[in-house]
């Protein structure tokens, strides 16, 4: 009868349960055959093996034995099997007869002196072995968690194989790690609102995406403060609660970049040279991109016009569904994309099309193909196109400006109301759209509003729908429990797409001509 032994693997940030199973056939010569579609760092395993097991006296491989890997249909692609398949073998050989207990697992790779291992990505697996209903669970002690037990999950930290055997024995481990705990001032960022100076406008705007997590688009000439603003953003966003702040840890060790443990929301900023695949994520062997390292945090995209056209097209279906599907011809995985983006661009080649600073020395034409890298279907997913002129620096050095603080107090406040109403950890830019308007009923008056802007405006469904959303985070913000004219008002204004589409030539004469009035900060009505 083989012996059988639970492990984890993970497709993507999705587990599987993977079971060792081991037998010997005795008669049929020595060795060892691993199967179940292990790839080259599996197979090695058989060597470490031997070598940690001798290390602890116990001599595999007398006689010929086979290890399944189970599903048998999953490609097996991590060294973390190196100690269920130990465990299994000692137990076939009968080098110990202590029995392990069901919804056990063994994760961790061996050394060739007996020592367990961690390998990248020990989170995800730990977050999955709970999903898959596991109660006890073999760690290597160097494994970088951010707790030291789970809720529902015995976790037992080993620093040698010798470990294991001893706990699965009965005898008591000496603990190995020492909880960690959270720093008062680990939630603290560099750049802060006050800091900047005027743009009241924007940071109110700013305020409203960050309360309902929604997507921006700024524009304006160089130097104006786009960059700025998007980079103190990230510091009036609400803490991650400790489900989201492990998720977002668990991706970053599956991308092998480093990230401390803390709830900062993550901020992303990739340079315009990146590759397709550094973004979106994917290679040989799947990993994830940057709209997964932003997982509820903030992706921000500056100078958004330079991105390859084809790049910045990858990122319509992620900005949609809240993740990325990745197909090769080994697996398909899916990793989760939920963020915020910020993009900041200016309106022509030359970049001082409506600065009243500087001439735009840019053809019609050549503003035409330089927005056009922007597609419409793109430019559909942004919630907000924010204006962002320049700043008379004397007139508001002097001025008190709100602190970060300030302004994340009523962002957390806004989505509390919001978690309240959807009954889950959502808010109004990301919760489907049949709750949305099952718990958002628009008043008479209000819908005849948005369809007369919405034929006026040439607005797409997808438009509308953002609109409403934009509204209804206005609200929140306001401590209405109703979705007010006044909210859908400011919505209209502030999704009106000024210098793109059929507007773009028109932008051209208007702004040469120093008729310089939509660079100015308007104010929400």
């Amino acid at each position: 009868m083989a012996t059988i032994i639970s492990s984890i693997g993970l497709k993507g940030i999705e587990g599987y349960c993977v079971h060792a199973e081991v037998q010997m056939m005795l008669g049929c010569g020595s060795g060892i055959t691993i199967v179940g579609l292990p790839d080259a760092s599996v197979k090695e395993s058989k060597e470490r093996i031997r070598g940690a097991c001798s290390s602890i006296g116990c001599m595999l491989f007398q006689s010929k034995t086979i290890v399944n890997l189970s599903p048998a249909d999953e490609r097996k692609n991590s060294p973390a099997l190196d100690l269920p398949i130990a465990i299994g073998l000692m137990a076939e050989n009968h080098f110990f007869h202590a029995r392990i207990p069901d919804h056990t697992a063994f994760l961790g790779a061996l050394s060739l002196d007996g020592s367990v291992q961690a390998v990248a990505g020990m989170l995800p697996y730990v977050m999955a072995a709970r999903g898959l209903g596991m109660k006890r669970l073999y760690l290597p002690a160097s494994a970088e968690l951010p707790f030291s037990q789970m809720d529902g999950m015995d976790i037992i930290f080993v620093q040698h194989l010798k470990d294991v055997l001893d706990s699965l024995s009965g005898k008591k481990l000496p603990p190995v790690r020492k909880k960690r705990q959270l720093q008062p001032d680990e939630y603290s960022f560099e750049a802060d609102f006050s800091m900047i100076l005027g743009h009241r406008h924007a940071k109110k705007v700013l305020e409203i995406a960050a309360a309902g997590s929604h997507n921006v688009l700024m524009y304006g000439p160089p130097g104006s403060g786009k960059s700025m603003l998007a980079e103190a953003f990230p510091s009036i966003l609400p803490p991650l609660s400790e489900t989201s702040s492990f998720e977002v840890a668990g991706l970053y060790q599956l991308a092998n970049v480093k990230r401390g443990f803390h709830r900062k929301p993550p901020f992303r900023a990739p340079h315009h040279a990146s590759s397709a695949v550094s973004l979106v994520g994917g290679g040989s062997r799947p990993h994830p991109g940057e709209i997964s390292l932003a997982h509820h945090g903030v992706l921000f995209l500056d100078e958004m016009a330079e991105f390859p056209k084809r790049t910045l097209d990858m990122l319509r279906q992620p900005l949609e569904n809240g993740k990325v599907t990745i197909s090769r011809a080994a697996s398909t995985v899916t990793y989760p994309a939920r963020f915020i983006m910020l993009a900041a661009m200016n309106l022509c080649p030359c970049g001082y099309l409506g600065s009243p600073h500087a001439y735009c020395t840019c053809t019609p034409k050549q503003i035409q193909a330089y927005q056009n890298r922007i597609s419409g279907p793109l430019l559909d997913r942004f919630d907000i196109f924010l204006p962002v002129g320049t700043v008379p620096l004397l007139e508001e050095s002097g001025k008190i400006n709100e602190t970060s603080e300030q302004i994340r107090t009523r962002v957390t406040e806004a989505r509390k109301r919001q978690y309240e109403r959807y009954g889950a950890e959502v808010c109004n830019g990301t919760v489907p759209n049949e709750i949305f308007l099952q718990k958002n009923p628009l008043a008479n008056s209000s819908s005849l509003m948005l369809r007369q802007w919405a034929s006026k405006e040439n607005f797409s469904s997808r438009a509308q729908m953002k609109i409403l959303r934009l509204a209804r985070t206005i609200s929140d913000l306001q401590g209405s429990r109703e979705l007010s004219e006044d909210a859908l008002w400011q919505a209209l204004q502030m999704k009106r797409n000024h210098l793109f589409g059929k507007r773009k030539v028109d932008a051209y004469a208007t702004y040469n001509g120093r008729k310089s009035g939509v660079f100015a900060a308007r104010p929400l009505v």
